[in-house]
């Protein structure tokens, strides 16, 4: 493959960034759209020439949960709107109950820290965490189905392991999952936008992604789908006055839910990151996620084979299509070489022993080339330090 089934030159001419940097970083923030500058900037002016749009502003999140609903399969009844996916997975665990002999959270070393923080603290509710290890960078199968059993509650598995972008099968796990009659969650956040899941064809009960990376939006905004007939059985305890059947209500004493996964809904939504965020996946559907998961797994294969042509180690021995576009390289003091990239022009991102090399739709074989010069040149010189 030399080139995307999309024109690249367009979408290229549309991120000012490009003109002078190879943003390499997207598994940790994507860059600015033109499309998303001009949601951002109408968000603003509209504030400053009307000072008050509940309807409009409200209008905005409505347009962002449908817009991620239609990313994932889903109805937009299906979603909630939350701050994080910190936020998103506290709301979750505090509607399960862990009082019971079901009180098990299957979860592994490949979660990241803030999913894992949060099934932590549902120690003191009475959850028992059984830990599942890494094994080469990934974790295995095999693992998952000698810890799940009749006493877990929820299987929380990443999609996308944020250190070297291994994947998880999702479809395996699910089927365990589901024949020991507990929940499965997963943090899409490392790859909703680059890697196709949709929840109809996949046993998920319970989803989580953030717009920060490859949806091409900013911080501050996250989605939690349920699976219908799982919400409807639960109730957070992390809840707020969006939450309830009629939010304009504001009857202090009714504690109502919403119906479906609406009632995980909290309190002031994020008006401006939801603009943001709408206009961050708009752009990434009208690309396609197909093609694009294309692209970018050719990037990844591409990425890995010329690294280890310049002498650089790979964290993890996978193909591209087992991974998120992320390709991790092991070196001394990352973050040293992630500086010196950027001094470069390079935006890379810097994880423990890994800088990690993510390319998007936007991204050229030429970029690839010149950042991997670039860092087995420091890498070789011992220019890390």
């Amino acid at each position: 493959m030399t080139k995307p089934g999309y024109d690249i030159t367009s979408w290229r001419k549309r991120i000012p960034l490009l003109r002078s940097t190879i943003p390499l970083n997207n598994c940790s923030q994507g860059p600015l759209l033109d499309s998303v500058n001009r949601a951002a900037q109408a968000y603003l002016q509209g504030w400053d020439q009307h000072g008050m749009d509940w309807e409009g502003w409200i209008g905005e999140v409505e347009q962002a949960r449908a817009a991620f609903a239609r990313l994932i399969g889903a109805s937009p009844d299906a979603v909630a709107v939350t701050g994080s996916v910190s936020d998103a997975t506290s709301r979750l665990a505090s509607a399960i109950d862990f009082s019971g002999p079901r009180r098990r959270v299957v979860l592994s070393e490949a979660e990241f820290p803030t999913v894992a923080h949060v099934w932590l603290a549902q120690e003191d509710r009475g959850a028992e965490l059984v830990w599942l290890p890494l094994s080469d960078g990934q974790i295995r199968l095999d693992d998952y189905a000698a810890a799940i059993d009749e006493r877990t509650a929820v299987v929380s598995a990443c999609h996308g392991y944020y250190l070297n972008g291994a994947l998880q099968d999702l479809d395996e796990i699910g089927k365990l999952t589901r024949a020991a009659g507990a929940l499965l969650y997963t943090d899409t956040y490392q790859t909703a936008g680059v890697r196709s899941i949709d929840v109809n064809a996949t046993p998920v009960d319970a989803l989580a992604a953030g717009c920060l990376k490859y949806l091409m939006g900013a911080a501050g905004i996250a989605f939690l789908y349920l699976a219908p007939a799982v919400a409807e059985g639960l109730q957070p305890a992390v809840t707020g006055w969006f939450g309830r059947q009629n939010p304009f209500a504001f009857d202090p004493r009714t504690l109502d839910w919403a119906p479906a996964t609406r009632r995980f809904d909290g309190g002031t939504p994020p008006i401006i990151n939801a603009a943001i965020c709408r206009a961050g996946i708009e752009a990434i559907l009208e690309v396609g996620v197909e093609a694009i998961s294309d692209w970018t797994t050719h990037l990844a294969d591409y990425t890995q084979a010329q690294g280890r042509q310049r002498g650089l180690v790979p964290h993890v021995d996978l193909p591209g299509a087992a991974r998120a576009p992320t390709t991790a390289f092991v070196v001394p003091d990352a973050r040293a070489v992630e500086q010196q990239l950027r001094a470069d022009g390079v935006l890379a991102s810097a994880r423990g022993p890994v800088i990690r090399f993510a390319p998007h739709f936007f991204s050229e074989v030429s970029d690839i080339d010149h950042a991997l010069d670039l860092l087995a040149g420091h890498v070789h010189a011992g220019h890390t330090a």
